[in-house]
């Protein structure tokens, strides 16, 4: 797995904890805060989600553009996530990732006690604490009016100047989320297609180890 890949999926990685947290109480921003609890009981209301995405990477200092296509189901805290020619799959205990390039699969066990670890309880209260709200501009997109709310960190050492999340006013669903570095990279994540409620493969979060014959099984815990 590249740099690169990695990147971009611990940027989805977040993107799955944003559809779902719940937002801090203490919010800068009242306005920002109910818009954004709007956003978090919608989700919570659907059985399971089924998004086409695209992520784009932009740095105009470097002369970086780059654009990659995705998809990602969830139901509750299980995931399945297609992104750079890898596969991301966690069934509520262990994550699994598959690289075909490498003909590898990396298999972890949840541990709560680490804070780089992607975890239920974390997608519920990840911005409970280290963000500040506000509600920033409107803007229309393909005729659909886009609400942005603008989160900062609170920690001068991290990299991120801001976080965009812009929600769609007539759904409430997020539209797109824009991170924009210290540095000028903007990586930029668009919903393509929302999906609801769909009849979903009674295996669809689970790893079975028959279907990759040939690959080496990287067991880290």
């Amino acid at each position: 797995m590249t740099v690169q890949n990695k990147i971009g999926v611990k940027m989805i990685l977040g993107f799955l904890m944003i559809f779902f947290i719940g937002f801090s109480s203490q919010a800068q921003d009242a306005k920002a805060k109910a818009l954004l609890d709007k956003v978090t009981a919608k989700v919570k209301s659907y059985d399971n989600i089924t998004i086409d995405f695209k992520y784009s990477l932009n740095n105009a200092k470097e002369n970086i553009n780059q654009d990659s296509k995705g998809t990602v189901v969830m139901k509750g805290n299980q995931y399945v996530l297609n992104f750079m020619g890898i596969t991301k799959l966690f069934d509520g205990k262990k994550t699994y990732t598959i690289v075909p390039e490498d003909e590898e699969i990396t298999v972890s066990t949840l541990n709560d006690k680490d804070e780089a670890a992607i975890t239920p309880s974390k997608m519920l209260t990840f911005f409970n604490k280290g963000y500040k709200f506000s509600m920033d501009i409107v803007q229309n997109a393909g005729g659909k009016k886009i609400q942005y709310i603008k989160l900062v960190p609170s920690n001068p050492k991290d990299q991120r100047k801001e976080i965009l999340v812009g929600v769609d006013s007539k759904t409430n669903n997020i539209y797109n989320i824009i991170e924009i570095g210290k540095k000028g990279t903007k990586t930029t994540l668009t919903v393509n297609s929302f999906k609801t409620n769909q009849a979903l493969p009674k295996n669809q979060f689970t790893f079975a180890a028959s279907k990759y014959p040939n690959y080496y099984i990287n067991k880290l815990d």
